[in-house]
Parts: C-alpha cells; sequence; structure tokens
C-alpha cells in the first residue's frame, strides 16, 4: 500500500511548477505579476521584477521576461491557458537578468524579442549580470536559462500592431536607470509599463551607468501622457500618479549631489549633504540611499 501511495506522489512532485502566478488585472486586456522587493534570491526564485502583457485582440505581448527560462515556461503556459491566445512579442526593458534571460525560452519558441538598439552591445559588455541568477538560483531552476540578444531594435519608437489596438515601444532619453531602459505605451488603455525608469515598494537603485538628467526627462515624458494607468518595473501600484515618488526622490538626490560637489567636499563626507529621509521607510533604503549618492557624485567627479 505505501508503495502504491509513494508511485502516485512521485509524479506529481516531478512536474510540479516552481511558481504560483497570481495576476493583478489591470483592466480587461491587461494584466501583470508583481515580482518580490528583493533582490534576487532562492526564496523568490529569481522573480524580483515586474512582468505583463497585453492582449492585442489577435495575440499577446509580453512586458519583461523575469530572470529564468522556468519562469517564462510556466507564465506561458499559465497565459495560454487563461486567455487562450499566444505571446507574439515580449519587450525587453533593460539589458538586467531579472528582466532579460527569461527571453530565453521565448527565443527558442520563435517569439521576437523586442529591445533597444543598444541592448546588444550592453548584454556583451556585462557578462557578469548574468552571474547572480546563475549563481544564486538552484540548477533545476536555472536549467536552459541564457542571455539572448533581440530580434527587433528600437532606436526611440516601434509601433506593434494588432487587431484591437497597437502599442508603442519608446526610448524617451539617452538613458534612466539603465542605458536600454524602454517604456511601452498603449494609447487605447491610457497604459504605460515603465520598467527600472520607475520604482514602487522598493528603493530606487541609481547604478554607475545611470544618467539623472535623463532619468527625469523621461519621467517627465511619461508625466506628459496623462496616463490613466502607470505600473512601474516594481511594486503594485499603477495609478496615473505612480511615477511621482522616483522624479521627487531624483530632484532631490541630483540638488544635494550637486550642492556637494560645487562646495568641493572630500567624499567621505557626502553622507552629511545627503538628507532623503523622507524615503527611509521603503525597503532597501539604507543599502541605497549612499551608495546613490556615491555614484552620482562620481559622475560629476568625471564630467
Amino acid at each position: 500500500m505505501k508503495k502504491t501511495i509513494l508511485l502516485l506522489i512521485l509524479p506529481i512532485f516531478l512536474f510540479a511548477n516552481f511558481f504560483d502566478f497570481k495576476p493583478l488585472k489591470i483592466n480587461k486586456d491587461i494584466s501583470c505579476f508583481i515580482g518580490a522587493y528583493d533582490p534576487v534570491l532562492k526564496s523568490n526564485k529569481g522573480f524580483v521584477s515586474n512582468v505583463c502583457y497585453i492582449d492585442m485582440g489577435n495575440y499577446l505581448i509580453l512586458l519583461d521576461a523575469s530572470a529564468t527560462y522556468n519562469f517564462a515556461k510556466e507564465l506561458n503556459d499559465y497565459i495560454e491557458k487563461s486567455t487562450n491566445k499566444k505571446i507574439k512579442f515580449v519587450v525587453i526593458t533593460n539589458y538586467h537578468d531579472d528582466r532579460l534571460l527569461g527571453a530565453s525560452y521565448f527565443k527558442e519558441k520563435g517569439v521576437k524579442i523586442v529591445g533597444a538598439s543598444n541592448l546588444p552591445k550592453l548584454i556583451k559588455s556585462h557578462p557578469d549580470t548574468y552571474k547572480r541568477t546563475m549563481t544564486t538560483l538552484p540548477k533545476d531552476l536555472t536549467k536552459n536559462t541564457k542571455a539572448v540578444l533581440p530580434d527587433i531594435l528600437v532606436d526611440k519608437k516601434l509601433e506593434i500592431k494588432g487587431k484591437d489596438k497597437s502599442i508603442f515601444v519608446l526610448k524617451p532619453s539617452k538613458a534612466t536607470q539603465s542605458p536600454a531602459d524602454l517604456i511601452i505605451y498603449s494609447p487605447k488603455d491610457s497604459f504605460i509599463f515603465t520598467g527600472n525608469t520607475i520604482f514602487n515598494g522598493r528603493f530606487v537603485n541609481y547604478a554607475k551607468d545611470s544618467n539623472i538628467d535623463e532619468w527625469i526627462k523621461a519621467l517627465k515624458f511619461i508625466e506628459n501622457k496623462h496616463a490613466k494607468y502607470v505600473m512601474g518595473g516594481h511594486g503594485k501600484r499603477f495609478d496615473k500618479n505612480s511615477y511621482k515618488p522616483t522624479l521627487e526622490y531624483l530632484e532631490m538626490l541630483r540638488k544635494q549631489v550637486k550642492k556637494a560637489n560645487e562646495d568641493d567636499i572630500d567624499p567621505a563626507d557626502l553622507e552629511k549633504y545627503i538628507h532623503t529621509d523622507k524615503f527611509k521607510n521603503i525597503p532597501h533604503y539604507d543599502e541605497l540611499y549612499l551608495r546613490n549618492a556615491r555614484h552620482y557624485f562620481d559622475q560629476l567627479e568625471w564630467q
């Protein structure tokens, strides 16, 4: 009897999914899946950034692909069963592992991968970016996962047409959180997906290759679209004002660090100029607030 029970349980275990998807419905045509607010960890299985899909009428467009082949495969299966439609395009909003690596599954399926025109160069020049996922997560989860190049490149604007609507893949500035950041705009849905151009639920990460002036420019571009729904790359918030905390913080950071630079301070004293405590209750503030300031200060020093 015990052997029979084990035989019945074993196939279920072998074919169990890694992920339990809980879609956040934006409207009848758009749903999003909200990633964890922490970095890539075994506990969150690498699912740390938001992924959305848009129903174009005759097919679907996926916005970002998360960090693993297995995530993308399971998500694709879930979405196809839920909608009875196929994903035809995947738009990758930057070169980071948590958005790009899942595209390896869609590439294998022949789905067209869309990315910024500088995405191939950034993928090739930042190989260490992909070690985080590959070394942190278990091998059974990362199996078949790899960085893949886009099929369609976007310089400033790409229109993708479906039966019921068009969406626009846009690069509103030279760089935001990364030089390859894109946003996706669906006028009919009054919806914008921003990737790492907007952070909610976790503190803004200003990286070495971020550009504060161009980032603020992109946020102003989003503001001027007056979209009803604005979904960032992190966090559950998707109202029309969801961009404002990121914009407020970046303007504050720019002002304070520029003052420190103009005063020709010793970099060791930079913390005395940073007064961003308004955001201190956001997860990962303590780890990032001074590092962000140092990255921007170093950029100013080398201008």
